[in-house]
């Protein structure tokens, strides 16, 4: 397999990892472990994990880091805002929903992240991008009547987190950017998975629910920290290292449809074809926006070279 090759396909195993990790989340929820509880393990674990990772590669860069005062706040608000609100709120979601529609209306992301860019430049979007924004909206529409405006088929609460979810990962998408560009995913990742985990089970005294240990759970503990968190987060930066990282977050798109054919085959989940329609236009609205950008990027390079 071609160097290439093999770029796409730790990107698409990523996202199939990532859909596994809603799934597994789902069903340790369902089979009573809290959402507090989930929350501060998924947390601590992984950020102890990922970070070291990092103490082993480069233990230097890891106590430079803990030094900057900037990189200390940037964790500070990055952990509070975007990683345990985004982790509470999508966990949240799949408790009043399940985990493939609550992975399909946090992938609204993108678009958010448009309008807001439109807002503060004081500019239109491009054609792309409103008509992406229509198909996110009437996909979010079609998936919460069921094309009834008389009624919701999703519960209101359900269907609130689910956006909710969708603010917060805007929010966990831009505010680590510049420490990401300065010390790099992974330190930054794990540093304020760490932190916002032992703060987030400070609050809420983890240590006081229940967690059930039985075969199922310990798998899907597994499956939601091993394997839809470190593995899945390594995978797509090795992924996105050698085949880009526009393309990456395009492939990246086989998430919320992995989680949509995890939920139906894991637990039973029965959709609609209204249901899996909208959330068909919402993949498709994210995936058009991705697209532009890999076009924008190639014509770019070509401007380059030329």
């Amino acid at each position: 397999m071609s160097k290439q090759g093999i770029g796409v396909l730790l990107t698409l195993v990523a996202g199939i990892a990532w859909g596994l990790s809603g799934t597994s989340g789902q069903y340790l929820i369902s089979h009573g472990l809290a959402i507090n509880a989930l929350s501060s393990v998924r947390l601590l674990l992984s950020g102890f994990f990922l970070l070291g990772i990092e103490v082993v590669s480069d233990a230097a860069k890891v106590k430079s880091a803990l030094r900057d005062r900037g990189f200390l706040v940037t964790v500070l608000i990055f952990s509070c805002f975007g990683l345990v609100a985004n982790q509470y709120a999508y966990l949240k979601a799949i408790f009043y929903t399940n985990a493939g529609t609550a992975t399909v209306l946090q992938y609204m992301a993108p678009i958010i992240i448009i309008v807001l860019a439109s807002l503060k430049k004081r500019q239109l979007p491009k054609w792309v991008e409103v008509f992406s924004i229509f198909l996110a909206v009437f996909g979010t529409f079609i998936m919460a009547t069921h094309g009834h405006l008389s009624r919701l088929s999703l519960s209101p609460t359900g269907l609130f987190w689910g956006i909710f979810s969708a603010f917060t990962y805007v929010a966990y998408i831009l505010l680590p950017i510049n420490a990401i560009r300065k010390w790099g995913s992974l330190l930054v990742l794990g540093v304020s998975m760490l932190f916002g985990g032992v703060l987030f089970s400070i609050l809420t005294q983890a240590w006081t629910y229940h967690y059930p240990l039985d075969e199922g759970s310990l798998l899907a503990y597994i499956g939601i920290i091993g394997v839809g968190t470190l593995f899945a987060y390594t995978a797509f930066l090795k992924g996105t290292t050698i085949i880009g990282a526009v393309k990456g977050s395009l492939l990246a798109s086989v998430e919320p449809i992995s989680s949509v054919l995890l939920t139906v085959l894991l637990f039973g989940e029965h959709f609609y074809i209204s249901a899996l329609f909208g959330m068909l236009l919402i993949i498709l609205a994210v995936m058009l926006i991705s697209i532009q950008d890999l076009l924008m990027e190639k014509i770019k390079e070509k401007g380059v070279t030329k």
